[in-house]
């Protein structure tokens, strides 16, 4: 629940101190250059604006903001927008997912991937 009084939401934190910003450089992983390549080509596509990205982003709850990384919340909204441009409906992506899990480690492990 937004505790604040001046209007913000939880994630908004323009003007205030949010700590030191790391500007180490970091070899993205497989997943991470998959999750940029699918936002790129499906808003090209035109299933999704920024705005709309955006929208899913800020309405996930400060408890994701907290507990997913970057990349898991991108690839939540990204999803997200999909199905309400009826891309695919939860099933199909629900079938799929039983499809890719069903195949093991067959690519192993994609997270080391560069």
């Amino acid at each position: 629940m937004d505790t604040q009084t001046d209007g913000r939401r939880w994630h908004d934190m323009g003007g205030q101190d949010a700590g030191p910003i790391s500007d180490d450089q970091h070899d993205f992983s497989l997943w991470e250059k998959r999750v940029d390549a699918l936002m790129i080509l499906c808003s090209g596509k035109g299933y999704f604006t920024v705005d709309g990205l955006r929208r899913v982003l800020e309405d996930m709850g400060e408890e994701a903001f907290e507990t997913m990384s970057y990349y898991e919340r991108w690839i939540a909204s990204i999803n997200q927008n999909l199905i309400e441009s009826s891309a695919y409906t939860t099933e199909e992506l629900a079938t799929k997912m039983a499809e890719v899990e069903a195949r093991g480690t067959t690519y192993g492990d994609a997270s080391l991937g560069k």
